[in-house]
């Protein structure tokens, strides 16, 4: 995917339904049936040769006869019978077996439909009297038109949006990187039956050596991955799934001209019926405890495994999901140093219970993190590498709960490709919060040998704790897959607020609630790729 199409500054919804209407979004499944009459989908421009398999998809009650569809120039029209129709709501095409291939509903075969790319008035009869109608102008390859409310967007054909997935109280292990690396990685050495590895880059020898080993044992292993992470893939990553690969593991990356995601960004892995969820990269600046301060935890519940493994399995089998032995065939990848720091071990990892919430994105982990933080009566707490814009949804709620008396705190890194921006961003929040007399703070981290860069993605208000991939700018939460997890949980929360107050202080390992001013971390040697790398939050 070209790089060009990051835009951290738009604000996007994050609720995505797949079927549209011209006053009512509804999804596009056969079981679903509006009330009006409407066109709910349209897909005028696959991303095949002649935009073979295009189409409508309509909605129109079962009882009801002598419908037409029309672009202005050509009319179609529906059996006047309606045990010909494929129910009430179907596709409307002239290719049947290539529209079937990208419609999640039955398809209605018509003589001819041909939709233009660069755009049409679509117009549903019945008698000849309009009842719906839907305009679209210059129609993006592969993505299909929907209508959420007063807003219209395009949206890739295959992506589905999901629910938040609420599950039942587990044991949850947390933990923090790089205080303890051995967690992660102990985990994915467990594997007795089934491993699913799902990342944004893969790098680390230490965990090729565990799905290698897993694989050798009879575990079936599957790792799935970005197929052009920023700044590219490095000889070192490539040699990494070349060895997955030619040890009989699946290997996959997701990306291409049919990409349902800008890019692949979570961080899990399903292990038998346990979910490992972290903010961190399979590399050794992440998941190694390297580099960066992140955030994890070990979910033992086979409820959550399975709703996990569902969402890797859904992902790994578009037409997006590219073999990795045919993606690399010609590529060339360059050197890349992987990061070698050394971290004292100052906070242990707890065990507790509590219910767990699995959130991803595009869809639905904006929404609900926010309706967290709105539900906040005490604390909440936020861990960033660094925030996009100032009027988004997430850091809106922070603020309203400051404003409700709840007291925030905002931790951003100062590492130095985003200490200029973050510096500014802590100034204007702590503005608002002096002149509106607010219980809000926002600093930058100060490592002080702890770790080098905030690298974590977290949040804890009150009881409840969200840890997972999910960066807080708009590309994230509309256009990248993410995962991660909410657990509500009294000794969790504590514990990740504690590790969270002293990142906060700066310490050399006490906690403790002192606000002492921010600063700016050493300056790294590094080059600065392009300036969306430094924004995308995965630098390192």
């Amino acid at each position: 995917m070209p790089h060009s199409r990051f835009d951290p500054w738009p604000v996007l919804a994050a609720v995505f339904a797949l079927g549209v209407a011209a006053t009512v979004a509804a999804p596009v499944t056969a079981a679903t049936t509006p009330t009006p009459p409407a066109i709910v989908g349209a897909v005028p421009n696959p991303a095949v040769d002649g935009d073979t398999g295009e189409f409508v998809v309509v909605a129109v009650p079962k009882a009801a006869a002598n419908w037409t569809l029309s672009d202005g120039e050509t009319t179609v029209s529906l059996p006047t019978d309606p045990a010909e129709r494929p129910g009430t709501r179907f596709a409307v095409g002239d290719d049947p077996n290539a529209t079937r291939r990208l419609a999640e509903v039955p398809v209605l075969g018509v003589s001819r439909l041909s939709l233009s790319n660069a755009g049409e008035r679509l117009t549903l009869r019945r008698d000849g009297a309009v009842v719906a109608r839907l305009d679209y102008r210059d129609a993006p390859e592969g993505e299909r038109l929907v209508v959420e409310g007063d807003g219209r967007r395009w949206r890739p054909v295959g992506f589905e949006p999901r629910a938040v997935r609420t599950h039942g109280t587990a044991r949850v292990r947390g933990f923090l990187l790089p205080d303890s690396p051995e967690v992660p990685l102990d985990t994915l050495r467990g594997a007795e039956r089934r491993l699913l590895l799902a990342g944004y880059t893969f790098t680390s020898e230490r965990v090729a050596d565990a799905l290698v080993a897993a694989a050798e044992r009879g575990v079936r292993v599957r790792v799935l991955v970005d197929a052009d992470p920023v700044g590219g893939r490095s000889a070192r990553g490539a040699a990494a799934l070349d060895r997955l690969a030619n040890a009989g593991i699946e290997v996959s990356v997701l990306g291409g001209p049919h990409a349902r995601f800008e890019y692949h960004h979570p961080k899990y892995a399903v292990v038998d019926d346990r979910a490992l969820v972290l903010s961190e990269n399979w590399k050794p600046a992440g998941v190694g405890g390297r580099s960066s301060r992140g955030w994890g935890v070990v979910v033992d519940s086979r409820s959550v495994a399975d709703d996990l493994a569902g969402l890797f399995r859904n992902d790994a089998s578009g037409r997006d999901a590219i073999p990795w032995r045919r993606h690399r065939r010609g590529k060339r990848f360059d050197a890349g140093a992987a990061a070698n720091g050394t971290y004292p071990s100052r906070i242990d990892p707890l065990t507790a219970t509590g219910r767990v919430r699995v959130l991803t994105a595009p869809g639905n982990a904006e929404s609900a993190v926010v309706r967290m933080i709105d539900d906040a009566d005490d604390r909440v707490d936020v861990i960033q590498p660094s925030i996009g814009r100032r009027d988004g949804p997430l850091l809106r709620a922070t603020v309203r709960a400051a404003e409700r008396g709840v007291r925030v705190r905002v931790l951003l890194s100062g590492a130095w490709y985003v200490a200029e921006e973050n510096d500014a961003l802590v100034d204007w929040l702590n503005g608002i919060a002096e002149r509106r007399d607010l219980p809000l703070t926002a600093r930058l981290a100060e490592p002080r040998g702890r770790y080098e860069k905030v690298h974590a993605k977290g949040v804890v208000a009150d009881d409840t704790v969200i840890v997972g991939s999910l960066n807080w700018n708009a590309n994230a939460v509309a256009d990248n897959r993410e995962v991660a997890v909410a657990v509500r949980s009294d000794d969790l929360a504590t514990h990740f607020r504690e590790a969270f107050a002293a990142d906060w202080a700066g310490d050399t390992g006490r906690t403790t609630w002192v606000l002492a001013a921010g600063a700016l971390a050493a300056l790294l040697v590094a080059i600065v790729i392009a300036r969306k790398t430094v924004r995308f939050g995965d630098r390192r």
